[in-house]
């Protein structure tokens, strides 16, 4: 049996509207853009944070890592991209799978991760 999920929805109507643009002549968005260097930074910075978290969380009473620190720097690290006001296609594109895999770890689940998105999206430069 075929679940129709919030997200399922929008996929199926997302795809209704870039056909129907095309039908109507409009160019589809462009995919091959590569995002802004700044933003391959902080993804670069979450993921060494995540790693240094990890590597914590193995080492508690053992070695010189504070988790509670790592949790820190990681939480940081992720609510720099949440917040990251993504504007080119290539950096929309390159945030929204980033965290897309975050959220599929169960690991965007702070209030603060979606207050932080709404916001960049009300960015204005």
């Amino acid at each position: 049996m075929s679940r129709i999920n919030r997200r399922a929805l929008l996929l199926h109507s997302g795809s209704a509207v870039v056909a129907s643009s095309m039908a109507l002549g409009a160019k589809p968005p462009s995919r091959d853009q590569e995002p802004s260097s700044y933003l391959r930074a902080l993804i670069e910075a979450h993921k060494a944070a995540y790693a240094e978290f990890g590597n914590a969380l193995h080492e508690i009473g053992g070695g010189s890592c504070d988790p509670s620190r790592a949790s820190q720097e990681e939480e940081r690290a992720l609510l720099a991209i949440c917040g990251y006001p993504a504007v080119g296609e290539g950096d929309r594109l390159a945030k929204a799978r980033y965290l897309l895999e975050i959220e599929a770890r169960g690991e965007l689940d702070l209030a603060e991760h979606m207050q932080a998105v709404l916001r960049s999206i009300m960015w204005k430069g």
